[in-house]
Protein backbone atom coordinates (compact mmCIF):
# COMPACT_ATOMS: atom_id res chain seq x y z
CA UNK A 1 0.00 0.00 0.00
CA UNK A 2 2.69 2.80 -0.94
CA UNK A 3 1.22 5.77 -2.92
CA UNK A 4 4.76 6.59 -4.70
CA UNK A 5 4.30 2.50 -6.18
CA UNK A 6 3.88 3.44 -10.44
CA UNK A 7 4.39 -0.18 -11.66
CA UNK A 8 4.01 -4.15 -10.61
CA UNK A 9 6.94 -5.19 -9.01
CA UNK A 10 9.23 -7.65 -10.59
CA UNK A 11 10.92 -9.72 -8.06
CA UNK A 12 7.71 -11.62 -6.56
CA UNK A 13 8.21 -14.74 -5.96
CA UNK A 14 6.85 -17.58 -8.57
CA UNK A 15 5.09 -19.35 -6.00
CA UNK A 16 3.23 -16.32 -4.66
CA UNK A 17 -0.73 -17.11 -4.29
CA UNK A 18 -1.80 -14.14 -2.55
CA UNK A 19 -1.06 -10.46 -4.04
CA UNK A 20 -2.79 -7.37 -2.60
CA UNK A 21 -1.53 -3.93 -4.08
CA UNK A 22 -3.87 -1.30 -3.26
CA UNK A 23 -4.09 2.58 -2.94
CA UNK A 24 -0.90 2.88 -5.28
CA UNK A 25 -0.71 4.74 -8.61
CA UNK A 26 -0.41 1.97 -10.93
CA UNK A 27 -2.35 3.71 -13.73
CA UNK A 28 -2.28 0.77 -16.21
CA UNK A 29 -1.74 -2.85 -16.36
CA UNK A 30 0.64 -4.17 -19.58
CA UNK A 31 1.02 -7.55 -21.22
CA UNK A 32 2.48 -9.87 -19.22
CA UNK A 33 2.24 -7.93 -16.20
CA UNK A 34 2.04 -11.09 -14.02
CA UNK A 35 3.62 -13.55 -16.59
CA UNK A 36 6.09 -14.68 -13.68
CA UNK A 37 3.68 -15.42 -10.70
CA UNK A 38 1.62 -17.97 -12.76
CA UNK A 39 0.48 -19.62 -8.98
CA UNK A 40 -1.82 -16.83 -8.48
CA UNK A 41 -5.50 -17.69 -7.16
CA UNK A 42 -5.97 -14.28 -5.25
CA UNK A 43 -5.51 -10.63 -7.09
CA UNK A 44 -6.75 -7.55 -5.08
CA UNK A 45 -5.44 -4.23 -6.93
CA UNK A 46 -7.84 -1.62 -5.51
CA UNK A 47 -8.17 2.01 -5.50
CA UNK A 48 -4.95 1.82 -7.86
CA UNK A 49 -5.95 4.37 -10.27
CA UNK A 50 -5.35 1.95 -13.02
CA UNK A 51 -7.02 3.23 -16.50
CA UNK A 52 -6.05 1.06 -18.86
CA UNK A 53 -5.91 -2.64 -18.95
CA UNK A 54 -4.14 -4.39 -21.92
CA UNK A 55 -6.04 -7.23 -23.13
CA UNK A 56 -3.06 -9.99 -22.28
CA UNK A 57 -2.41 -8.60 -18.84
CA UNK A 58 -3.41 -11.48 -17.10
CA UNK A 59 -1.76 -14.10 -19.37
CA UNK A 60 -0.16 -16.95 -17.00
CA UNK A 61 -3.13 -16.69 -14.65
CA UNK A 62 -4.45 -19.81 -15.27
CA UNK A 63 -5.02 -20.59 -11.52
CA UNK A 64 -6.57 -17.22 -10.67
CA UNK A 65 -9.95 -17.59 -9.05
CA UNK A 66 -10.28 -14.06 -7.24
CA UNK A 67 -9.93 -10.72 -8.85
CA UNK A 68 -10.53 -7.65 -7.20
CA UNK A 69 -10.59 -4.28 -8.69
CA UNK A 70 -12.00 -1.45 -7.04
CA UNK A 71 -12.24 2.49 -6.96
CA UNK A 72 -9.93 2.41 -10.16
CA UNK A 73 -10.64 4.22 -13.38
CA UNK A 74 -11.77 1.95 -15.97
CA UNK A 75 -13.99 3.17 -18.18
CA UNK A 76 -14.06 -0.17 -20.41
CA UNK A 77 -12.18 -3.56 -19.67
CA UNK A 78 -11.15 -5.96 -22.75
CA UNK A 79 -13.43 -8.55 -21.85
CA UNK A 80 -11.39 -10.97 -24.13
CA UNK A 81 -8.69 -10.66 -21.50
CA UNK A 82 -10.45 -13.42 -19.55
CA UNK A 83 -9.64 -16.39 -22.21
CA UNK A 84 -6.16 -16.46 -19.93
CA UNK A 85 -8.23 -16.62 -16.20
CA UNK A 86 -10.81 -19.78 -16.70
CA UNK A 87 -10.67 -20.67 -13.13
CA UNK A 88 -12.07 -17.05 -12.34
CA UNK A 89 -14.84 -17.44 -9.75
CA UNK A 90 -15.11 -13.46 -8.14
CA UNK A 91 -15.14 -10.47 -10.24
CA UNK A 92 -15.06 -6.95 -8.84
CA UNK A 93 -15.33 -3.60 -10.88
CA UNK A 94 -17.34 -1.78 -8.28
CA UNK A 95 -16.60 1.96 -8.41
CA UNK A 96 -15.20 2.24 -11.57
CA UNK A 97 -16.83 4.22 -14.94
CA UNK A 98 -17.89 1.68 -16.86
CA UNK A 99 -20.23 2.70 -19.25
CA UNK A 100 -20.72 -0.34 -21.70
CA UNK A 101 -20.79 -4.00 -20.99
CA UNK A 102 -21.38 -6.00 -24.50
CA UNK A 103 -23.31 -9.10 -24.95
CA UNK A 104 -20.27 -11.12 -24.78
CA UNK A 105 -18.21 -9.70 -22.42
CA UNK A 106 -18.93 -13.35 -19.82
CA UNK A 107 -17.97 -15.49 -22.70
CA UNK A 108 -14.62 -16.75 -21.17
CA UNK A 109 -15.81 -16.66 -17.25
CA UNK A 110 -17.38 -20.04 -17.35
CA UNK A 111 -16.92 -21.16 -13.94
CA UNK A 112 -18.10 -16.94 -12.52
CA UNK A 113 -20.23 -17.50 -9.77
CA UNK A 114 -19.67 -13.55 -8.53
CA UNK A 115 -19.77 -10.08 -10.36
CA UNK A 116 -19.94 -6.39 -9.19
CA UNK A 117 -20.58 -4.04 -11.45
CA UNK A 118 -22.63 -1.74 -8.87
CA UNK A 119 -21.45 2.32 -8.98
CA UNK A 120 -20.47 2.13 -12.30
CA UNK A 121 -21.59 4.99 -15.64
CA UNK A 122 -23.91 1.44 -16.96
CA UNK A 123 -27.17 2.91 -18.80
CA UNK A 124 -28.34 0.30 -20.91
CA UNK A 125 -27.29 -3.05 -21.46
CA UNK A 126 -29.09 -6.12 -23.35
CA UNK A 127 -30.60 -9.21 -21.03
CA UNK A 128 -28.42 -11.04 -23.19
CA UNK A 129 -25.64 -10.46 -21.66
CA UNK A 130 -26.67 -13.00 -18.54
CA UNK A 131 -29.24 -15.00 -20.36
CA UNK A 132 -26.37 -16.30 -22.83
CA UNK A 133 -23.88 -16.48 -19.82
CA UNK A 134 -22.51 -19.02 -17.13
CA UNK A 135 -24.32 -17.20 -14.40
CA UNK A 136 -27.59 -18.31 -15.54
CA UNK A 137 -26.59 -21.56 -15.94
CA UNK A 138 -26.08 -23.38 -12.53
CA UNK A 139 -28.71 -26.51 -12.50
CA UNK A 140 -28.77 -30.03 -13.29
CA UNK A 141 -31.74 -32.20 -14.64
CA UNK A 142 -32.61 -35.01 -13.25
CA UNK A 143 -35.61 -36.33 -14.52
CA UNK A 144 -38.11 -33.89 -14.00
CA UNK A 145 -36.59 -32.47 -10.92
CA UNK A 146 -34.30 -29.41 -11.49
CA UNK A 147 -31.10 -29.15 -8.93
CA UNK A 148 -29.57 -25.83 -8.03
CA UNK A 149 -25.81 -26.80 -8.35
CA UNK A 150 -24.30 -23.22 -7.44
CA UNK A 151 -25.47 -20.02 -6.99
CA UNK A 152 -24.27 -16.45 -8.64
CA UNK A 153 -24.38 -13.22 -7.18
CA UNK A 154 -25.00 -10.06 -9.45
CA UNK A 155 -24.57 -6.48 -8.08
CA UNK A 156 -25.82 -3.96 -10.22
CA UNK A 157 -27.05 -1.18 -8.30
CA UNK A 158 -26.37 2.63 -8.32
CA UNK A 159 -25.66 2.59 -12.00
CA UNK A 160 -27.58 5.48 -14.08
CA UNK A 161 -29.90 3.09 -15.55
CA UNK A 162 -32.22 4.94 -18.63
CA UNK A 163 -35.37 3.07 -18.16
CA UNK A 164 -36.39 3.13 -22.09
CA UNK A 165 -37.12 0.83 -24.58
CA UNK A 166 -33.44 -0.17 -25.14
CA UNK A 167 -33.52 -1.51 -21.69
CA UNK A 168 -36.55 -3.49 -21.50
CA UNK A 169 -35.05 -6.93 -22.09
CA UNK A 170 -32.77 -6.16 -19.31
CA UNK A 171 -35.61 -4.92 -16.89
CA UNK A 172 -37.92 -8.28 -17.84
CA UNK A 173 -34.87 -10.03 -17.14
CA UNK A 174 -34.11 -8.31 -13.62
CA UNK A 175 -37.73 -8.28 -12.50
CA UNK A 176 -38.08 -12.30 -13.60
CA UNK A 177 -34.80 -13.59 -11.83
CA UNK A 178 -34.31 -16.38 -9.33
CA UNK A 179 -32.44 -18.81 -8.44
CA UNK A 180 -29.25 -19.55 -9.24
CA UNK A 181 -28.77 -15.78 -9.81
CA UNK A 182 -29.28 -13.80 -6.58
CA UNK A 183 -29.21 -10.19 -6.56
CA UNK A 184 -27.72 -7.90 -4.12
CA UNK A 185 -29.88 -5.10 -4.10
CA UNK A 186 -33.12 -6.27 -6.82
CA UNK A 187 -34.60 -2.27 -6.44
CA UNK A 188 -32.96 -0.81 -9.49
CA UNK A 189 -33.73 2.52 -9.91
CA UNK A 190 -34.23 4.65 -13.32
CA UNK A 191 -32.58 7.68 -13.99
CA UNK A 192 -34.67 8.87 -17.01
CA UNK A 193 -36.22 9.71 -18.83
CA UNK A 194 -38.06 12.64 -17.43
CA UNK A 195 -41.03 10.63 -16.38
CA UNK A 196 -39.81 7.76 -14.79
CA UNK A 197 -37.44 9.29 -12.69
CA UNK A 198 -36.91 7.65 -9.34
CA UNK A 199 -39.20 4.92 -10.18
CA UNK A 200 -37.93 0.90 -9.12
CA UNK A 201 -37.87 -1.53 -12.74
CA UNK A 202 -40.78 -3.38 -10.94
CA UNK A 203 -43.10 -0.17 -11.43
CA UNK A 204 -42.38 0.16 -15.07
CA UNK A 205 -43.83 -0.88 -18.62
CA UNK A 206 -41.50 -0.23 -21.32
CA UNK A 207 -42.63 -0.97 -25.01
CA UNK A 208 -40.41 -2.05 -27.86
CA UNK A 209 -38.66 0.56 -29.64
CA UNK A 210 -40.16 2.21 -32.43
CA UNK A 211 -39.21 4.86 -35.38
CA UNK A 212 -40.59 8.48 -34.74
CA UNK A 213 -43.88 8.94 -36.54
CA UNK A 214 -44.65 13.18 -36.38
CA UNK A 215 -47.50 15.13 -37.60
CA UNK A 216 -48.47 18.80 -37.69
CA UNK A 217 -52.30 19.63 -36.50
CA UNK A 218 -51.83 22.56 -39.18
CA UNK A 219 -49.52 22.53 -41.94
CA UNK A 220 -50.60 26.16 -43.74
CA UNK A 221 -50.35 29.00 -41.68
CA UNK A 222 -51.46 32.28 -42.91
CA UNK A 223 -51.17 35.34 -40.81
CA UNK A 224 -50.50 39.31 -40.98
CA UNK A 225 -46.93 41.13 -41.17
CA UNK A 226 -46.25 42.06 -37.63
CA UNK A 227 -47.76 38.70 -35.36
CA UNK A 228 -46.27 36.40 -33.71
CA UNK A 229 -46.72 32.39 -34.68
CA UNK A 230 -46.41 29.26 -33.23
CA UNK A 231 -45.82 26.15 -35.38
CA UNK A 232 -46.48 23.20 -33.27
CA UNK A 233 -45.73 19.24 -34.53
CA UNK A 234 -46.32 16.27 -32.43
CA UNK A 235 -44.13 13.33 -32.11
CA UNK A 236 -44.29 10.29 -30.95
CA UNK A 237 -40.95 7.45 -31.14
CA UNK A 238 -39.05 5.30 -28.37
CA UNK A 239 -36.92 5.87 -27.39
CA UNK A 240 -37.32 9.85 -27.37
CA UNK A 241 -36.13 11.55 -30.20
CA UNK A 242 -33.87 14.49 -30.73
CA UNK A 243 -36.24 17.12 -32.26
CA UNK A 244 -35.02 19.93 -34.30
CA UNK A 245 -36.72 22.54 -36.87
CA UNK A 246 -35.34 23.65 -40.02
CA UNK A 247 -35.68 26.50 -42.35
CA UNK A 248 -34.49 25.54 -45.94
CA UNK A 249 -31.37 23.32 -44.82
CA UNK A 250 -30.16 25.82 -42.13
CA UNK A 251 -30.89 23.98 -38.16
CA UNK A 252 -33.13 26.62 -36.70
CA UNK A 253 -31.55 28.96 -34.37
CA UNK A 254 -32.80 32.27 -32.13
CA UNK A 255 -35.99 31.68 -32.24
CA UNK A 256 -37.70 29.85 -29.05
CA UNK A 257 -38.53 26.23 -29.37
CA UNK A 258 -40.56 24.87 -26.29
CA UNK A 259 -40.83 20.73 -25.78
CA UNK A 260 -43.51 19.43 -23.62
CA UNK A 261 -44.39 16.16 -22.47
CA UNK A 262 -47.86 15.22 -23.56
CA UNK A 263 -47.47 11.85 -22.38
CA UNK A 264 -45.65 8.38 -21.93
CA UNK A 265 -45.03 8.48 -25.87
CA UNK A 266 -45.66 11.98 -27.08
CA UNK A 267 -43.84 14.92 -27.14
CA UNK A 268 -45.58 18.26 -28.77
CA UNK A 269 -42.69 20.52 -29.93
CA UNK A 270 -43.84 24.36 -30.64
CA UNK A 271 -41.57 26.98 -33.13
CA UNK A 272 -42.54 30.81 -32.16
CA UNK A 273 -41.76 32.75 -34.50
CA UNK A 274 -41.85 36.60 -33.12
CA UNK A 275 -43.05 39.45 -35.07
CA UNK A 276 -43.38 37.88 -38.59
CA UNK A 277 -41.66 39.56 -41.33
CA UNK A 278 -40.92 39.15 -44.99
CA UNK A 279 -38.41 37.06 -44.86
CA UNK A 280 -39.89 34.54 -42.52
CA UNK A 281 -42.38 32.86 -45.11
CA UNK A 282 -41.75 29.59 -46.42
CA UNK A 283 -41.67 25.76 -45.32
CA UNK A 284 -40.65 24.78 -41.60
CA UNK A 285 -39.36 21.72 -40.82
CA UNK A 286 -39.64 19.81 -38.17
CA UNK A 287 -37.37 16.63 -37.58
CA UNK A 288 -37.50 13.51 -34.83
CA UNK A 289 -34.46 11.26 -35.03
CA UNK A 290 -33.90 8.12 -33.02
CA UNK A 291 -31.73 5.17 -32.70
CA UNK A 292 -34.71 3.50 -35.03
CA UNK A 293 -34.78 6.48 -37.79
CA UNK A 294 -36.25 9.56 -38.38
CA UNK A 295 -39.26 11.30 -39.36
CA UNK A 296 -40.55 14.53 -40.27
CA UNK A 297 -43.80 16.75 -40.95
CA UNK A 298 -43.64 20.16 -42.66
CA UNK A 299 -45.33 24.01 -42.28
CA UNK A 300 -45.87 26.52 -45.20
CA UNK A 301 -46.07 30.31 -43.45
CA UNK A 302 -47.96 32.38 -45.42
CA UNK A 303 -48.33 36.60 -45.02
CA UNK A 304 -51.50 38.21 -45.39
CA UNK A 305 -51.33 41.41 -47.77
CA UNK A 306 -51.91 44.50 -45.31
CA UNK A 307 -54.03 46.03 -48.07
CA UNK A 308 -55.95 43.08 -49.43
CA UNK A 309 -57.26 39.88 -48.00
CA UNK A 310 -55.36 37.22 -50.00
CA UNK A 311 -51.84 35.92 -49.22
CA UNK A 312 -48.87 37.38 -50.76
CA UNK A 313 -46.92 34.78 -52.97
CA UNK A 314 -44.91 32.04 -50.86
CA UNK A 315 -40.88 33.00 -51.50
CA UNK A 316 -40.62 30.28 -54.12
CA UNK A 317 -43.16 31.80 -56.28
CA UNK A 318 -41.16 35.18 -56.36
CA UNK A 319 -37.82 33.12 -56.87
CA UNK A 320 -39.36 31.36 -59.70
CA UNK A 321 -40.76 35.07 -61.50
CA UNK A 322 -37.30 36.21 -61.73
CA UNK A 323 -36.23 35.79 -65.29
CA UNK A 324 -33.32 37.39 -65.35
CA UNK A 325 -30.45 35.54 -63.23
CA UNK A 326 -27.10 34.33 -63.02
CA UNK A 327 -25.83 31.03 -61.31
CA UNK A 328 -22.11 30.22 -61.59
CA UNK A 329 -21.05 26.87 -59.99
CA UNK A 330 -18.05 24.68 -58.72
CA UNK A 331 -17.24 21.87 -56.90
CA UNK A 332 -15.22 23.74 -54.40
CA UNK A 333 -14.43 20.57 -52.03
CA UNK A 334 -13.07 17.13 -52.73
CA UNK A 335 -12.63 14.16 -49.95
CA UNK A 336 -12.36 10.89 -49.25
CA UNK A 337 -16.14 10.29 -48.72
CA UNK A 338 -17.60 13.02 -50.73
CA UNK A 339 -17.97 16.30 -52.41
CA UNK A 340 -18.74 20.24 -51.46
CA UNK A 341 -20.81 22.32 -54.83
CA UNK A 342 -20.65 26.05 -54.45
CA UNK A 343 -22.49 28.57 -56.33
CA UNK A 344 -22.71 31.80 -56.54
CA UNK A 345 -25.80 33.28 -57.88
CA UNK A 346 -27.19 36.93 -58.78
CA UNK A 347 -31.34 37.60 -58.35
CA UNK A 348 -33.75 40.15 -58.26
CA UNK A 349 -34.39 39.66 -54.98
CA UNK A 350 -31.97 37.27 -53.40
CA UNK A 351 -32.75 37.45 -49.66
CA UNK A 352 -35.99 35.38 -50.85
CA UNK A 353 -34.15 33.66 -53.68
CA UNK A 354 -34.96 29.48 -53.10
CA UNK A 355 -32.74 27.45 -55.29
CA UNK A 356 -33.22 23.24 -56.35
CA UNK A 357 -30.51 21.05 -55.97
CA UNK A 358 -30.39 18.00 -58.72
CA UNK A 359 -28.64 15.02 -57.73
CA UNK A 360 -28.42 11.20 -59.61
CA UNK A 361 -26.23 8.79 -60.30
CA UNK A 362 -25.67 9.05 -64.32
CA UNK A 363 -27.18 4.96 -64.77
CA UNK A 364 -30.46 5.75 -62.46
CA UNK A 365 -33.37 8.19 -64.17
CA UNK A 366 -34.54 9.01 -60.83
CA UNK A 367 -32.68 12.29 -59.14
CA UNK A 368 -32.73 13.54 -55.74
CA UNK A 369 -34.18 16.89 -55.66
CA UNK A 370 -33.52 19.04 -52.07
CA UNK A 371 -34.58 22.80 -51.27
CA UNK A 372 -32.09 25.34 -50.73
CA UNK A 373 -33.32 28.50 -48.36
CA UNK A 374 -32.23 31.73 -49.20
CA UNK A 375 -28.24 33.04 -48.23
CA UNK A 376 -27.70 29.46 -48.64
CA UNK A 377 -25.06 28.94 -51.30
CA UNK A 378 -23.32 25.34 -50.79
CA UNK A 379 -24.44 21.79 -50.33
CA UNK A 380 -22.67 18.62 -49.59
CA UNK A 381 -22.90 15.14 -50.35
CA UNK A 382 -21.25 11.99 -49.03
CA UNK A 383 -21.40 8.47 -48.48
CA UNK A 384 -20.48 8.44 -52.93
CA UNK A 385 -19.84 4.76 -54.33
CA UNK A 386 -16.52 4.17 -56.01
CA UNK A 387 -16.05 4.03 -59.67
CA UNK A 388 -19.46 5.70 -60.23
CA UNK A 389 -20.46 8.66 -62.43
CA UNK A 390 -22.78 11.59 -60.98
CA UNK A 391 -24.51 14.54 -62.15
CA UNK A 392 -25.64 17.56 -59.90
CA UNK A 393 -27.73 20.74 -60.96
CA UNK A 394 -28.58 23.73 -59.56
CA UNK A 395 -31.40 25.64 -60.78
CA UNK A 396 -33.85 27.83 -59.16
CA UNK A 397 -36.92 26.42 -56.98
CA UNK A 398 -39.41 24.80 -59.39
CA UNK A 399 -37.22 24.80 -62.46
CA UNK A 400 -36.08 22.65 -64.37
CA UNK A 401 -32.10 22.63 -64.67
CA UNK A 402 -30.75 24.06 -67.93
CA UNK A 403 -27.16 23.75 -69.56
CA UNK A 404 -24.58 24.50 -67.73
CA UNK A 405 -26.01 24.02 -64.34
CA UNK A 406 -24.80 20.63 -63.72
CA UNK A 407 -21.85 18.99 -63.19
CA UNK A 408 -20.69 15.72 -63.96
CA UNK A 409 -18.00 13.85 -61.98
CA UNK A 410 -16.64 10.21 -61.31
CA UNK A 411 -15.27 8.95 -58.02
CA UNK A 412 -12.41 7.27 -57.84
CA UNK A 413 -12.30 3.08 -57.88
CA UNK A 414 -8.84 2.30 -56.10
CA UNK A 415 -10.30 3.26 -52.27
CA UNK A 416 -7.11 2.56 -50.48
CA UNK A 417 -4.66 4.75 -53.21
CA UNK A 418 -7.25 7.98 -52.62
CA UNK A 419 -7.52 7.26 -48.75
CA UNK A 420 -3.82 7.78 -49.04
CA UNK A 421 -4.04 10.63 -51.02
CA UNK A 422 -7.23 12.30 -48.75
CA UNK A 423 -8.78 12.84 -52.09
CA UNK A 424 -11.69 10.87 -53.81
CA UNK A 425 -13.24 12.82 -56.58
CA UNK A 426 -11.90 13.09 -60.13
CA UNK A 427 -13.46 15.36 -62.33
CA UNK A 428 -13.72 13.72 -65.29
CA UNK A 429 -16.34 15.91 -67.29
CA UNK A 430 -16.51 19.31 -67.24
CA UNK A 431 -19.79 20.82 -68.48
CA UNK A 432 -19.29 24.33 -69.87
CA UNK A 433 -22.58 25.93 -71.22
CA UNK A 434 -24.52 28.72 -71.11
CA UNK A 435 -27.12 29.18 -67.28
CA UNK A 436 -30.26 31.22 -67.85
CA UNK A 437 -29.75 34.60 -69.24
CA UNK A 438 -25.64 34.88 -68.21
CA UNK A 439 -22.86 37.06 -70.44
CA UNK A 440 -21.31 36.23 -73.46
CA UNK A 441 -18.28 33.86 -72.33
CA UNK A 442 -19.54 33.62 -68.71
CA UNK A 443 -19.76 30.16 -67.91
CA UNK A 444 -20.69 27.31 -65.32
CA UNK A 445 -17.33 25.68 -65.02
CA UNK A 446 -16.81 23.01 -62.09
CA UNK A 447 -13.29 22.94 -61.05
CA UNK A 448 -11.07 21.88 -58.11
CA UNK A 449 -10.91 25.09 -56.03
CA UNK A 450 -10.90 28.05 -58.62
CA UNK A 451 -12.75 29.54 -61.56
CA UNK A 452 -9.77 29.89 -64.24
CA UNK A 453 -12.02 29.18 -66.81
CA UNK A 454 -14.48 31.66 -65.56
CA UNK A 455 -11.73 34.61 -66.20
CA UNK A 456 -10.12 33.35 -69.33
CA UNK A 457 -13.97 33.11 -71.15
CA UNK A 458 -14.89 37.27 -69.73
CA UNK A 459 -11.76 38.10 -71.15
CA UNK A 460 -12.82 36.48 -74.36
CA UNK A 461 -15.67 37.91 -74.03
CA UNK A 462 -14.05 42.11 -73.52
CA UNK A 463 -12.17 40.66 -77.04
CA UNK A 464 -14.77 40.06 -78.91
CA UNK A 465 -17.04 43.15 -77.89
CA UNK A 466 -13.54 45.41 -79.43
CA UNK A 467 -14.08 43.22 -82.82
CA UNK A 468 -10.62 41.36 -81.94
CA UNK A 469 -10.44 37.58 -82.25
CA UNK A 470 -13.35 35.11 -81.60
CA UNK A 471 -12.91 32.44 -79.07
CA UNK A 472 -10.53 29.21 -80.68
CA UNK A 473 -12.75 26.10 -81.30
CA UNK A 474 -12.50 24.33 -78.53
CA UNK A 475 -14.56 20.89 -79.22
CA UNK A 476 -12.88 18.94 -76.22
CA UNK A 477 -14.05 17.70 -72.96
CA UNK A 478 -11.46 16.71 -70.08
CA UNK A 479 -10.19 17.76 -66.90
CA UNK A 480 -8.51 21.22 -65.96
CA UNK A 481 -5.70 18.97 -65.28
CA UNK A 482 -5.22 18.71 -68.93
CA UNK A 483 -5.08 22.09 -69.89
CA UNK A 484 -1.35 23.31 -69.33
CA UNK A 485 -0.67 26.30 -66.70
CA UNK A 486 0.51 29.13 -69.09
CA UNK A 487 -1.80 28.33 -72.02
CA UNK A 488 -4.38 30.44 -73.02
CA UNK A 489 -6.54 27.82 -74.37
CA UNK A 490 -10.03 27.62 -72.46
CA UNK A 491 -11.96 24.47 -72.32
CA UNK A 492 -15.08 25.94 -73.62
CA UNK A 493 -15.56 25.97 -77.22
CA UNK A 494 -16.30 28.81 -80.10
CA UNK A 495 -20.03 30.65 -79.30
CA UNK A 496 -20.71 31.02 -82.60
CA UNK A 497 -20.27 27.25 -82.64
CA UNK A 498 -23.14 26.24 -80.55
CA UNK A 499 -26.45 26.87 -82.72
CA UNK A 500 -28.98 25.75 -79.63
CA UNK A 501 -27.65 29.06 -78.51
CA UNK A 502 -30.74 31.98 -78.64
CA UNK A 503 -29.70 35.50 -78.96
CA UNK A 504 -31.07 38.69 -76.32
CA UNK A 505 -30.89 41.89 -76.80
CA UNK A 506 -28.35 43.68 -74.93
CA UNK A 507 -28.35 44.19 -71.49
CA UNK A 508 -26.63 45.29 -67.97
CA UNK A 509 -26.28 42.86 -65.34
CA UNK A 510 -23.78 44.51 -62.37
CA UNK A 511 -21.89 41.71 -59.93
CA UNK A 512 -21.66 42.24 -56.22
CA UNK A 513 -17.74 42.40 -55.70
CA UNK A 514 -16.92 42.14 -59.12
CA UNK A 515 -16.18 45.07 -61.49
CA UNK A 516 -16.98 43.30 -64.72
CA UNK A 517 -20.25 43.51 -66.72
CA UNK A 518 -21.94 42.22 -69.27
CA UNK A 519 -22.14 43.17 -73.32
CA UNK A 520 -24.54 41.06 -75.19
CA UNK A 521 -26.38 37.94 -73.84
CA UNK A 522 -26.32 34.51 -75.55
Amino acid sequence: MEPVLRRIPENMPEDLTKLRIENSHLTELPRGSFFKVSALEFLWLNFDNITVMDMKSLEGLGNLTELRLEGNKLSSVPWTAFQDTPNLKVLDLKHNQLDVLPENALRYLPRLTYLDLSFNKLNVISRDVFLSSALNHRSVKHGKCEEITTSAVLALNDNPWLCDCRLKGFVDFIRSVNLPVILTNSYLTCTGPGIRVGKYFHEVELKSCMKPVVTAPVTNLTRPLGFNVTLTCLIKGSPDPVIHWTYGLKMIRGFTEIQTQMDEDTIKSELVIPSLHLAARGVYTCTAINIIGNSSASITVNIKSLNTSSALLPMHSLAAAEENAFIDIRIAKQTVYGITLEWYAVTETPDETWYTIHFRRIDDAKKEMIYIGPGINSYSVNDLLPATKYEMCVSLKNHTPRSGQCVMFMTGSDISELEQREKLIHIVVIVCAMVLAIPAGMYACAAESRFRCLDRCTEECRRKRHGEKNLKPGGRQGTFDSLQEGSDEGPCGDLNEDKGMRRFDEKSLKVKGDQRTTAELY
